[in-house]
């Protein structure tokens, strides 16, 4: 994905463009962070990269979607299914990876100024800026980018018919505005990049971005005592220096390296409230995060059809906290991965390929507060692909995996201000996974089909809980055996001027506990999936739909002591964008203007139980380049 196709969208974040991809669910969970999901594939397993360092690698090996900005992305690149064993550790499902500095095919591109603006009907508003520079210090060629970003909201819209819903608590919905209750956001960032290139010699780049959010996290109103928090602070630092030698030519054949070194540090409060007034705090979590890390990777030729690719990935994550009440702790993890993968083509045309990959991983947790320490853990994992185009237009593929997930720090030891019981118990996930499919392209249609299956020895899933104080929280255990076999489906075809696509998930996922007994699942819908439309209106015109829908569903609720059913729903989104010039110079001389209505039914529709998505919002963008 090209971040231009998103529009007049101005400092979007990660949640909002991946909201505009086809093949992927987010969600936003009961701490307000939102979360992709990708082939039967949850959070922890998918990883995220930032110009070739995985930020899902910390505390809680995952990251908010929500609140981190791609004001200076330039491209998104999804890999659905089962991964090369080179992204490293614990990333066993999907891939998300943003170029910052690392789209070399960007640099003839650059925009000299950038500037965007959006209204919502709310008041929420957003601004970005962003500018770029090419310059030719001798025989090389050197990309500057920087840019900011601002963002600011009241709260979000409900939808009208929300409050009839006999499973929702009034309190908890509605603020005295109207709007959803502890919505509110404010969110400021900025990004520095740079790409110095010469042929013969090589590349280096240099990414960093940082932010600084402060917001509240809407209360879970299906239930009696929901979290009442807000995070007064949310900051985080991105640096990562990046560099590789290139195509070289070596005595038996072509190869390049590359190596990569990332500094993800962090710091954020959070404080709970005695009431839904959220004048009172009874409870804080402050805390700093650093992860630091370092990635290499290599590949040569093998003769004129064979390359050998190869990738070490160590990371080390530490954590100071201090609880109030409580007390302090530290924790520290390490993980490190190493993976071999050889590539081979054959037949006429090299129209069939065909791959296979082995990694080893690890984690340790050497400090671990006052709880158990883990044990050093270490796992295997290989993977095992081919891909054939059998006819002009039709591609033929398969792969077959096992990789493994090692809990995070989080998962073990965090309380979550008494929302969790901790358990250090927690072992390794791992995962055994197949799929096979089809791509089909003609000259006005393309069509991709997958099916897979996926066995997750010692899952991880949140359960409800009674502790020796009588309270129901959430604990972590691990299930013995989490099965799913589905089917997805992405479909584009062209007809004359209109554009129509759509995509479609189908999936049983069913568990079995230690004990053996089969259970229920969160968050496991049996059908979703999306329908979109794209024409032009006139010569400067161009209108666009979606509607995206979810099957029905099971969440976890520790009051009631098990799951409860969340109804299936449906989204509808409107767009309207306009495109024209404003004067001949090379500067701020084009313009788009974009009309958006999103969930323009205005349906109740939840990402999670007691978690309503926002009501029919109309929001104005405008952009200048």
């Amino acid at each position: 994905l090209e971040l231009d196709s998103l529009g007049a969208l101005p400092a979007p974040s990660m949640e909002e463009v991946l909201r505009a991809m086809p093949l992927i669910v987010i969600r936003q969970n009961s701490r307000g962070e939102s979360q992709p999901a990708l082939r039967g594939s949850e959070d922890r397993q998918v990883g995220v990269f930032l110009d070739g360092i995985p930020i899902t690698i910390g505390w809680d090996h995952r990251s908010d979607m929500s609140i981190i900005p791609l004001t200076g992305a330039q491209r998104i690149r999804v890999v659905r299914g089962l991964s090369s064993v080179l992204y490293g550790p614990n990333t066993i499902g999907g891939v998300i990876e943003v170029d910052i500095a690392r789209a070399p095919q960007r640099t003839v591109s650059i925009v000299p100024v950038s500037v965007a603006f959006s209204l919502e009907e709310t008041g929420g508003s957003n601004v970005s800026i962003g500018t770029g520079h090419f310059f030719q210090p001798g025989d090389g060629s050197l990309v500057v980018r920087a840019g900011a970003g601002f963002r600011h909201r009241n709260g979000v819209t409900l939808p009208a018919g929300i409050t009839e819903d006999r499973e929702i608590r009034a309190r908890y919905l509605v603020n005295s505005e109207g709007l959803r209750l502890n919505s509110d956001t404010r969110r400021a960032d900025g990004y520095l990049a740079a790409r110095y290139e010469k042929e013969g010699w090589g590349w280096a780049a240099l990414s960093s971005s940082a932010y600084d959010v402060e917001r509240g996290v809407p209360p879970e109103a299906h239930q009696d005592g929901p979290r009442l928090w807000r995070y007064p602070e949310q900051k985080r630092l991105f640096i990562a220096l990046s560099g590789g030698t290139g195509e070289q030519e070596t005595g038996g054949g072509l190869g390049s390296l590359e190596f990569s070194l990332g500094l993800n540090a962090g710091s954020s409060q959070i404080d709970q409230y005695d009431t839904e007034a959220f004048r009172s705090v009874i409870g804080r979590e402050a805390a700093d995060d650093r992860t630091v890390t370092l990635r290499a990777e290599g590949d040569h030729t093998l003769g004129s059809r064979g390359t050998l690719r190869s990738a070490f990935t160590f990371a080390e994550v530490e954590r100071d906290e201090v609880l109030t009440p409580g007390g302090v702790a530290s924790y520290r993890q390490r993980l490190w991965g190493l993976g071999i993968e050889s590539e081979w083509s054959m037949g006429d045309r090299d129209a069939t390929r065909f791959s296979i990959g082995a990694a080893l991983d690890g984690s340790d947790t050497p400090e671990s507060g006052d709880k158990p320490p883990v044990d050093r853990l270490g796992n295997f994992g290989y993977r095992a692909g081919v891909s054939s185009l059998v006819q002009d237009g039709l591609i033929l593929h398969g792969s077959l995996s096992r990789r493994s997930r090692f809990p995070s720090l989080r998962e073990l030891y965090s309380g979550a201000l008494g929302r969790f019981e901790p358990n250090p118990q927690l072992v390794v996930e791992t995962l055994l996974g197949s799929e096979a499919g089809l791509t089909l392209e003609t000259d006005h249609s393309s069509i991709q089909a997958v099916g897979f299956y996926q066995s997750l020895e010692n899952k991880i899933v949140r359960s409800s809980f009674k502790g020796t104080d009588g309270i129901l929280r959430f604990k972590r255990i691990n299930h013995k055996r989490v099965k799913s076999v589905g089917l997805e489906v992405l479909a584009v075809r062209a007809m004359g001027v209109v554009t129509v696509s759509g995509d479609l998930t189908v999936q049983n996922a069913s568990g079995i506990n230690v004990d053996g007994a089969p259970v229920e699942l969160e968050y496991e819908p049996f059908i979703n999936g999306r329908l979109g439309f794209e024409t032009p209106l006139g010569d400067i015109f161009r209108a666009s739909g979606n509607l995206r829908f979810m099957g029905s569903q099971m969440c976890e609720n520790p009051e009631i002591g098990g799951l409860q059913t969340l109804a299936g729903s449906g989204m509808l989104d409107l767009r309207l964008r306009s495109f024209f010039r404003l004067h001949s110079g090379s500067s701020l001389s084009r313009a788009e203007a974009g009309l958006g209505l999103s969930n323009a039914t205005d349906a109740s529709v939840y990402d999670q139980c007691g978690l309503p998505q926002p009501g029919r919002t109309f929001q104005i963008q405008i952009r200048v380049w």
